[in-house]
C-alpha cells in the first residue's frame, strides 16, 4: 500500500506551538446545566469522537465540521464549519492547535483516504497523506504522525512527514493502534498478524514482543502514557487484561461479566490504580489494578488523593515492580475458595464500581480528576459521575450535557 505526502512550507514542532485557549478562537459555548442542550437549534450529525491524550480535551466531528470541548470544566472551545462537508476523524495533540483531520464520505474536497495536518492557528493545511484506501484512525505524539489502515500502520516524522516505518497487521478495520506519550519513550501498540494477538514496538530500544492477549479477536486496548503497561480486550468482552509490554507478562485479570460484550473503550487513570471500561451492556465498570508503572512516573497528573505515588525500579521484567503489594479492592466471588474445580469466573475480580447508561449507544470512558469518571456519547451526551474510592458501588452522576442534539452513528 503505498501513499502521497505533500507539505505546505515549514511543519512546525507541536511542542512550540501555542495551546487552544487562545483569544482569537471562534465563538465558545457556556457551561451546560443537567438536562439541558447547549445549542437547541443544533442538527448536526455526530461521526466521530476522540480525546486528547490526557483527557483534558475532546474532538467531536460532524457533518458540517470539527468542535473541541474542554472536559473540566466542561465548555465549548471552538468549532469550524465546512461547506464541502464533514470529517469522520479529528485528532487533536494534547491542546496544540495542530490536528489531523480525515473527510467524510460525504466530504467533497477531503475524501476518507486522505489525512490532514491542519494548524488552526494559520487556517491551512500545513501537510498532507494520500492512500490508496480509506483511512481507520490517525493517532499523533509531538514528534511522530502515525496512520492506520485495515491492515497496514505507517509511522512519520512530524517534523519534516518522512515514512520511518511500516508495520502488517491483522483485518484493523477499527483503526486499533495506541502510541506512549513520555517525550524520551516511544512504545506503538497495534493487532499483529496473528488473531489475539498485540505487537508492541518499543522504537527507542529497538525491541518488537508480540503478545498473546486472547484466544478471540482483539476488540480495544490502551497504554499507560510511558507504554509499559498495556490492557486489553476480545471480541469476547467479558475479561480485561493487564500486561508489561517489556515481557509480555499477565499482570492482572479483571471480569466485566459473564455475557458476550462489544467493548467501546478501556481507560486507565494516571496514577494506575484503577481501570474504566465501558461496553454495549450499558454499564461502565470501574476496577482497582494491584499493578504499577515502572518507569518515569507520570507524577505531573498525578493527584494524590487517588492513590499512592508511582516510584522507579531499574529491573522492567520483574513481577513484584509491578505488583503492588496490595491486594487490590474489586470484589470476588463468595465461591472462590473453590478455584480449580468450578468455571473460571467463580474465582474472577468483578468490578469496583458501576454506572449505569443507555444499551443502545456507543459510549467512551476516560478518567477526571478526584475520583471522577468522564463519558462521552455518539448520542451528543456528556457525563460526569464520581466513584467512592473505598467502598465503591453505584457511581454518582454530577453533570450531563447533551452537546449535539441530533442522532448520531459510531464509527
Amino acid at each position: 500500500m503505498s501513499s502521497t505526502v505533500s507539505t505546505s512550507r515549514e511543519i512546525l514542532q507541536p511542542a512550540r506551538i501555542g495551546n487552544y485557549e487562545s483569544p482569537h478562537i471562534g465563538a465558545s459555548a457556556t457551561s451546560g446545566q443537567p438536562n439541558a442542550y447547549l445549542n437547541e437549534s443544533d442538527e448536526t450529525e455526530l461521526l466521530s469522537l476522540s480525546w486528547n491524550q490526557d483527557y483534558g480535551c475532546f474532538a467531536a466531528g460532524t457533518s458540517q465540521g470539527f468542535r473541541v470541548y474542554n472536559s473540566d470544566p466542561f465548555k465549548e472551545t471552538f468549532r469550524r464549519d465546512l461547506k464541502s462537508g464533514g470529517f469522520q476523524i479529528v485528532e487533536m495533540l494534547f491542546r496544540c492547535n495542530i490536528l489531523a483531520l480525515v473527510g467524510s464520505g460525504s466530504n467533497s474536497q477531503y475524501p476518507p483516504n486522505k489525512v490532514l495536518i491542519w494548524d488552526d492557528h494559520q487556517s491551512r493545511c500545513i501537510g498532507e497523506f494520500a492512500f490508496r484506501s480509506e483511512v481507520s484512525a490517525v493517532k499523533l505524539r509531538r514528534d511522530r504522525i502515525v496512520v492506520i489502515l485495515e491492515h497496514k500502520i505507517y509511522v512519520y516524522n512530524f517534523m519534516d512527514l518522512k515514512l520511518l516505518h511500516q508495520i502488517a497487521t491483522h483485518a484493523n478495520p477499527r483503526g486499533l493502534c495506541c502510541l506512549s506519550h513520555h517525550s524520551n519513550t516511544f512504545v506503538l501498540a497495534c493487532p499483529s498478524l496473528q488473531r489475539g494477538q498485540i505487537r508492541v514496538e518499543h522504537f527507542g530500544l529497538n525491541v518488537t514482543k508480540l503478545i498473546n492477549a486472547h484466544d478471540s479477536n482483539i476488540a480495544c486496548f490502551t497504554l499507560t502514557l510511558d507504554g509499559l503497561l498495556l490492557a486489553t480486550a476480545s471480541t469476547k468482552g467479558t475479561l480485561i487484561r493487564i500486561f508489561n509490554t517489556m515481557d509480555g507478562t499477565r499482570l492482572q485479570e479483571v471480569r466485566r461479566g459473564v455475557d458476550k460484550a462489544e467493548i467501546y473503550s478501556i481507560a486507565l487513570s494516571s496514577n494506575v490504580q484503577w481501570l474504566a471500561t465501558s461496553s454495549d451492556r450499558g454499564t461502565v465498570h470501574i476496577f482497582s489494578l494491584r499493578v504499577r508503572v515502572v518507569g518515569e512516573g507520570l507524577s505531573s497528573h498525578t493527584n494524590a488523593a487517588q492513590g499512592p505515588a508511582l516510584f522507579h525500579q531499574n529491573s522492567s521484567t520483574s513481577l513484584d515492580a509491578f505488583i503492588s503489594p496490595n491486594a487490590g479492592a474489586n470484589p470476588g466471588s463468595s465461591l472462590s475458595f473453590m478455584r480449580g474445580v468450578l468455571p473460571k469466573y467463580f474465582s474472577s475480580e468483578w468490578s469496583f464500581a458501576q454506572f449505569h447508561l443507555r444499551e443502545d449507544t456507543h459510549f467512551m470512558v476516560a478518567f477526571g480528576s478526584q475520583n471522577t469518571v468522564l463519558i462521552l456519547g455518539m448520542d451528543g451526551s456528556f457525563y460526569r459521575a464520581s466513584f467512592d474510592p473505598v467502598n465503591g458501588g453505584e457511581m454518582l452522576q454530577m453533570e450531563y450535557v447533551r452537546f449535539v442534539k441530533a442522532d448520531s452513528k459510531p464509527r
